[in-house]
């Protein structure tokens, strides 16, 4: 798996991805992390990667011949068929199932962006699809690339120290992860759930994936929305409901929204 990043910051990107998970991988060879910076595309005496937006405006906008020069030699060290992705707010949301997708392709070209944004016109010439992290603006897409590679990385087989891990992440099967506990097994009169000190591997699978459900119902119900549950599902899930009373997020909001338009009325 190869990962190229187009930047203005390469060192800092370098430097991030040196560290940690994806530091390790690029180490062992199992990932490889290449930058290529668009100044060094650049034909004038400055070397100037942005100007003023046509038709006015606040911010300076990312000139298209720099940053498509810089994708063509990016994707001279990629093998064939890559996407060249543009991270961007404007884009498709980047999930675990994208990274799953990623990762188990030959590589990917991220583009950062910088300023107001990139001449439209880069779309056309040289961008095959853009994605977002989130709903909010950062200064530069240097992070977000961060994030995707940092997602993707740890789905690389070898990566991780024990296979299962990957497996058990957040959202790998549609829901948020399980608590999780470690020594002691009492600190500050809290204690870990006796079901975890069982040894009964069934009654411990069981268990997590009942927390799964129910922390997922309360706190991301949009993602149940997507996800057909099985019998077993949701009679866990119904458990964890009358076991504590839970309800979702959305239901909070939707009585705090009519408890509002009645205390108005």
């Amino acid at each position: 798996m190869k990962m190229t990043v187009v930047t203005l910051f390469p060192d800092a990107v370098m430097a991030a991805a040196g560290i940690g998970v994806t530091g390790s991988a690029v180490q062992s060879g199992i990932a490889q992390l290449a930058v290529v910076n668009p100044r060094d595309d650049c034909t004038d005496a400055h070397r100037s990667v942005d100007d003023r937006p046509f038709g006015g405006g606040p911010g300076m906008v990312m000139k298209v011949a720099p940053l498509e020069r810089a994708i063509q030699r990016a994707r001279g060290g990629m093998p064939a068929g890559v996407k060249t992705v543009l991270l961007s707010p404007q884009g498709r949301r980047f999930d675990q199932a994208l990274a799953r997708e990623t990762a188990a392709g030959p590589g990917v070209i991220l583009v950062a962006g910088r300023y107001e944004g990139v001449d439209e016109r880069l779309m056309d010439l040289a961008i095959d699809d853009e994605w977002s992290i989130g709903d909010f603006v950062l200064s530069g897409g240097e992070l977000a690339a961060l994030v995707v590679i940092d997602a993707v990385v740890r789905l690389l087989p070898g990566v991780l120290g024990h296979p299962d891990s990957a497996r058990e992440d957040s959202f790998t099967d549609g829901l948020l992860d399980h608590p999780h506990y470690t020594r002691p097994e009492k600190y500050e009169g809290h204690t870990v759930p006796q079901v975890l000190l069982s040894g009964d591997h069934a009654l411990i699978a069981r268990w997590r994936l009942k927390q799964a459900l129910g922390r997922t119902f309360e706190r991301r119900p949009d993602l149940l929305d997507g996800r057909e549950l099985n019998e077993n599902e949701r009679l866990l899930l119904e458990e964890y409901r009358q076991e504590t009373g839970a309800t979702s997020q959305s239901t909070e909001r939707s009585n705090t929204v009519r408890a509002g338009k009645s205390h108005g009325e």
